[in-house]
Parts: C-alpha cells; structure tokens; sequence
C-alpha cells in the first residue's frame, strides 16, 4: 500500500479505541503521547532521541507525570459527578493501593495530584505501610491498612492514629480482630476497624478467584456477627468505620461489579443497624482497563467506563441504604489499575528478524536433485489460482515425504533446503491470495501465522511483561515510528532471555487475539523501536530477574509550555547494573574481580597472555561489571 498514512495506522492498530485519548499518531508517522488527552503533544521519537544524546540504554520506560495526574483527576470528577447528579449523601474519599506500582515518584504524584479530593493511600505489608505513613500528610484522606498483620504491622498503624491519621485496619479474620483490640489496648489509642466480608458473589476473568465465599481474604456472614459481639462485649462497637470487600482485579463485567456493591451495601446497611457507628464502604478494586479497546467481557477489556462505573457504584449503594434506612457511606475505592496503566511506555529496540523465507529469492535446482525437488518446483511453477487449496496440500505433501526422505538419508541438506524454500514460496502465494478474501480457510489463518517472522527484541519479558508470560495479559503493542509506512510483515516478539518461553505471540485485536503483529521489515544498521502502552500497573514491581536481566532505564516526564519541545525531563532512573544485580544473588564483585586477577597473573606467569594484554583484558571484565545489563547495539547502528 503505497498511500497508507496516520490514519491507517490508526485504524490498524485501534490506537484510538485502547489509547483512552492519550495517544495517537502525527503526520510523521511517529506515535505522540497526549497527557491531558487534548492539545499538547509528546513526540515519542523525540524522546527516543533525548535519550540516545543522554547515552541512555534501551529497553527504557518513559513516564508521563501530567498523565497519571490526570488519571487521579477524573476518577474523582467521575465519583463526584455521579455523587451530584443522583442527590447521594455521601462522599468519595478513593485511596491508591502502592502495590499497583511502589515506585516512590509515582507513589508520590498521585498523592500530590489526590491532594483537593483528599485522595488517599492503601498498604497491604509493613514496609508499604511504613512507606505510606511517611508520605501522607492530609488528615481528611484515609490510610486503609490490607493484609494479614503482625504485632509490629498494628503497633505502627496505630502510631498513626496517634498522630492524627485516619488509619483504617481491615480485619482479614477473627484472631486478627483479637489481636488488634489487645495491641490498642495497650498502646491506648482507639482503632478505626474495618472488616473485610467474603461475598458469594463472584468475579470473572483473570483474577475472578481473589473474590467468592472460597477466597484467600475475609469474614464469613457468621464471622462478622461474632465480630460485631466481640467489639460490643469491648465497649469498642463504635470503632467499627468501614466494610470492605473486593471482588477481584480488572473486572471485565459491569454486571459483576454492581451484584458485588449490592451484596456489600446490604452487609454495610445491616451491620450499621446492629449499633456500630460505620461510615465508610470500600468498594475495593476491580475498576478495568481496556486493554484491546474491544469494551466488550473479554479478560483483557471492559464492557463498561469509568463514568458507568461510578454512576453504577453510586446508585447501587444509595438504593440498599435507602431500603434500609441507613445513611449513604463515605465511599472507597482501590482502582490501583485504572490509574497508573496508561502513564507508562516500554520502547524495546529491535536488533534482528528471523524470516521464513524470502519471496524473491530464486531457487535454481542442481543436475543432480531428487525428483522431488523438480515436483514442488512444478507446483510453484504452474501455481493455479483456482485450485490454490489443492496446490496447498500437494506441497505439504511433498515436504513431508521429503523430510521422510532426509530422515532416511536419502535426502541432502542442499535438496532438503531446496524443497522448504519452494514451499515457503507457495506459502506465501496461496496466504496472499485469501488475504482480501472474506472467508479465510482456517488452515490458511495457520499458515500464515507460521509464516510469521520473528523480530529480535532487546529487552525481558519476565522482567518488563511479567503478567504476559505468567497469565497471558495482553498489552497493546505497535510500531512507534515508520507508522506512514505499510506495515507489510506479520511476527512474533522474542526477547534476549536464554527461554523459549520469553516472547510475545499474542497480541490485541477488537475481534480476537492476534498471533501476529503487522510490522516493518527490519533494516540492519537502522534502529526500529516498539512500544508496549498501558503497562504502568503491577508489572515495574513484579518484574523477575530471569537471566540477571534487571531493571530498566527510565525516564519521567513533565510537561512545560516555557519549554521549545513543550516538555522537559525531570528524572532519569537508571537501570540495573551487571554488578547490581550479581550483588543481589551474593555475588560480591570485589570476590569477582580478585578472582580474574589471580587466574590473569597465572597467565602472564604460563607465558599464555602479555602483562599489557592481561591488564587490559581484566580491565574490561571490571568495567563489564559496571554496565547496564542489556545488550547494546549502538557500535551496530553507527556502522549501519
């Protein structure tokens, strides 16, 4: 397609549809990043080349700090406006679960951006805890302490209810509640209690088993009432404030989210009426990402916005309490995913591609040939239109006895290379042929995704994609330049760790999961770069070290009218080092390094190395131990 422009690529890739007004494509072919999801732009090329004149290493993570703000912004405007319009008598008071992302500069936007609604915090393990105590500062915004917990996790939960906090502890199970009573006892200080109740109501997609009566988290309906006579019998029953629950992370099903909030609103209504003085409902997580862009009840999309999510969770609570007579709650929410997801890129380099085959390369058979490879010849030659099924099957045919044949000996390399490359050839023909066509012959969708190429990338998918590998999440993933282009091959991604499973072979797509991925046929000597979007929840901290391959760089990013490019570059993180991350297996680099330059002075003593030759040779051994863990093509793309 000689005239395929922006607009195609915006098509071909449902940028539009996945990118929630924050991306899009220029009239350069370049993917841009909207932070406000109107009038400034972000070059991601631009970026690309700040940071090779930074001598920043790729993979790199680019964070865009206006955007997150802005995440935090309309997910209250959403709650407020819902809480307006329905004449509801409550309000919202969300909090940021750390675990989405503990990135301290992240942690740290979101808390300045929260600041007017009063947005607060959620931690679910000491150090989260200790972390967030540290960081909040508005006594109006709630801590909301998850988790099974230790004496020291309550002790330092309490310390700040001492300093003024509101820091909620939700019991998980009844020995929980004992122990908190006993510790505040004792420190003399009054708790703010919530309980988590385990609901019947179940979630659905990926993490559907974090919510049900079988999940690993909360009290039973026969557990909350012993709970309620255990802080009656303390004198403590007012210190109950909230019900919590959670239904499961990225829920796909609108419909699930509001049984869930009614099923809560009722336990809410009727723990208020057995004499506790509860103002808050923590509706937990679950508010979804579209990750495909198809809002359907697909594991990686939404049949729902966030405005029907508010509005729903408004209504729903409004209606039970309402019925019940009981005052509308403070509401909570934990929507970790649906606020970090879109502020983070990952741009990989891709340095190699295997190809199949190549269409044009002539195959010219030697006097000598086995007749086989003059009968698949005959196919490619006369190659019918008409029958092109018929001549599918005849060259398949035809490979494998060929391969029978090489199994045998019967058969040589050259003649077995032979027979593959003209099959390879009709292949492609016959892939061609039904590309345009309306009904594709499922046979045919086979052979093209094993016509796929593989494209090299620099960079872990156990470390950057670790909820790809370990439970199939998709990511949007495209091009971030040459979109002006035609993308004319399809492939696979593979990274650089020593495991087969390290790849990308499922991609989004608005009817489906593709295979494959249009892309451009790479060129050696030319940098090629492609982004994985929506990919800022969980994945920066859950990350493996898998080859010793560490973290990445990153750069974050603030956007500034004073500025000529419109933006300016508040941080660079640097990634892992070699060394760094041997330290962290108990490797200690000095050991290492001592250990080189015994083994080099046996060498120069065996006469086997020159001391100038050994010096330098240990000199770069120490110097390696220094470098960013991934492979670095920038010698490559100068020669190129």
């Amino acid at each position: 397609m000689t005239n395929f422009d922006s607009g195609d690529a915006l098509a071909l890739y449902n940028v539009d549809r996945w990118g929630g007004g924050y991306f899009g494509i220029n009239a350069a072919g370049h993917v841009v990043v909207k932070p406000k999801r109107n009038g400034e732009q972000i070059d991601l090329m631009e970026i690309v080349r700040e940071a090779r004149s930074r001598s920043l290493q790729f993979p790199l993570v680019v964070r865009f700090h206006d955007l997150l703000r802005d995440r935090v912004e309309i997910i209250n405007v959403a709650f407020a406006e819902a809480i307006s319009e329905m004449g509801y008598g409550g309000v919202y008071r969300g909090v940021f679960p750390i675990k989405v992302n503990q990135l301290r500069e992240v942690v740290e936007e979101i808390m300045d951006a929260g600041h007017p609604w009063h947005f607060g915090i959620e931690a679910g393990s000491k150090p989260e805890l200790l972390a967030a105590l540290s960081l909040h500062s508005d006594p109006d915004s709630l801590v909301i302490c998850n988790g099974y917990k230790d004496t020291s996790f309550i002790e330092n939960a309490l310390l700040g209810r001492k300093l003024g906090k509101k820091v909620i502890l939700v019991v998980e199970k009844l020995e929980e509640l004992v122990h908190v009573l006993r510790v505040s006892k004792e420190m003399g200080v009054e708790p703010m209690i919530g309980l988590r109740v385990r609901l019947l109501s179940k979630g659905a997609g990926k993490w559907a088993t974090s919510g049900g009566e079988n999940a690993k988290f909360g009290l039973s309906t026969a557990d909350l009432v012993e709970a309620s006579d255990m802080l009656h019998a303390a004198g403590l029953a007012h210190c109950l404030n909230l019900v919590h629950f959670h239904v499961g992370s990225q829920v796909p099903d609108i419909r699930t989210i509001k049984r869930a909030t009614r099923e809560a609103a009722r336990f809410y209504a009727k723990l208020s009426k057995m004499g506790h003085a509860l103002g808050y409902l923590d509706v937990g997580g679950g508010l979804g990402v579209d990750y495909d862009g198809s809002r359907t009840t697909f594991d990686s999309s939404t049949n729902y916005s966030l405005n029907e999510y508010a509005r729903d969770i408004v209504y729903t609570v409004m209606e039970v309490c309402d019925s019940e007579s009981v005052p509308h709650p403070t509401l909570v929410s934990e929507s970790g995913r649906a606020i970090v997801a879109h502020h983070s890129v990952l741009i990989v380099e891709t340095f190699g591609s295997i190809e199949k085959n190549s269409r044009n390369e002539p195959v010219v058979p030697a006097p000598d040939d086995p007749q086989i490879v003059s009968d698949i010849l005959e196919i490619r030659n006369d190659f019918n239109k008409k029958n092109r099924l018929e001549n599918l099957h005849d060259a398949q045919e035809i490979r494998e006895r060929a391969q029978s044949m090489f199994d045998l000996g019967m058969l040589d390399l050259r003649a077995k290379a032979r027979v593959e490359t003209i099959y390879w050839q009709i292949a492609e023909s016959i892939v061609e042929i039904f590309r345009t066509m309306r009904y594709i012959p499922e046979e045919v969708k086979e052979m093209e995704v094993a016509l796929g190429d593989q494209y090299l990338c620099n960079f872990s998918v156990f470390q950057s994609l670790l909820d790809h590998w370990a439970l199939g999440q998709l990511f949007p993933v495209m091009p971030i330049h040459r979109l002006n282009e035609f993308p004319d091959r399809n492939a696979t991604l593979v990274d650089i760790t020593c495991d087969s499973d390290g790849k990308v072979a499922k991609f989004v797509d608005l009817q489906d999961v593709k295979e494959t991925l249009p892309l451009h046929r790479w060129k050696p000597g030319q940098p090629y770069y492609i982004g994985f979007f929506l990919a800022g929840a969980y994945q920066d901290i859950m990350g493996d070290l898998h080859n010793l391959f560490g973290r990445v760089n990153e750069m974050h990013i603030y956007l500034d009218e004073d500025e000529d490019s419109g933006y300016y570059v508040e941080e660079v993180l640097p990634g892992s080092t070699v060394g760094q991350v041997l330290s962290l297996t108990q490797w200690d680099v000095n050991e290492l390094a001592r250990r080189m330059k015994a083994q080099t002075d046996a060498a120069i003593k065996s006469d086997r190395l020159k001391p100038s030759e050994a010096m330098r040779l240990l000199d770069d051994y120490e110097k390696s131990l220094t470098l960013y863990t991934y492979l670095n093509f920038d010698d490559q793309h100068q020669k190129g």
